[in-house]
């Protein structure tokens, strides 16, 4: 199924309510597993593309939520910085994904929201992240949200949040994308 047939006007309820937006949630389930394997083959070029210009990509640390402006975060990227990140993930400068991770993710638990009124789609989903490297093998566990919006170019990115299971733990080498 296409990207761009996300949205789908629903009839109203008998009730009255005003009509809502339904998603389809194979699209949506979709964009999530390919924005898993471009990040599991290091295609960061082609995950970045699945990004709006306005984003914000979040990994706390030691709890799920706070406000990220004013606290610590393992990550907390605007468009620049997570260009940045990019930009040396493909160079040979860096040295810490000598040789690359290789990386499998599953995502399971999918929950979406229906749309807000803004058109944006918030989803909820769980991930088990395997990596090796140079013979060590690390599990990540954590749950994720996205903020989906349809664009021109189809479904994008808006946010990304990423709550490890172990944020409040020490964390051996995340030089790669969650």
């Amino acid at each position: 199924m296409s990207n761009a047939s996300v949205l789908k006007q629903q009839p109203s309820s008998s009730a009255g309510t005003a009509s809502a937006a339904a998603v389809d949630r194979g699209a949506i389930e979709n964009f999530l597993y390919r924005e898993a394997r471009f990040a599991d083959e290091s295609r960061y070029n082609e995950w970045l593309g699945l990004w709006t210009e306005d984003l914000v990509y979040w990994v706390p640390v030691n709890s799920d939520d706070y406000d990220p402006r004013h606290h610590l975060s393992i990550i907390y990227d605007n468009r620049e910085r997570l260009q940045d990140r990019i930009d040396r993930l493909n160079s040979n400068a860096a040295w810490a994904q000598q040789p690359r991770s290789r990386m499998r993710r599953i995502v399971s638990n999918v929950e979406i929201e229906p749309a807000a009124a803004d058109g944006d789609i918030t989803v909820y989903s769980n991930f088990v992240l395997g990596e090796l490297r140079r013979n060590r093998e690390t599990s990540y566990y954590a749950g994720q949200v996205h903020r989906l919006r349809q664009t021109p170019d189809g479904l994008k990115m808006s946010y990304k949040k990423i709550m490890l299971v172990k944020n409040n733990e020490p964390i051996h080498n995340l030089t790669f994308i969650l």
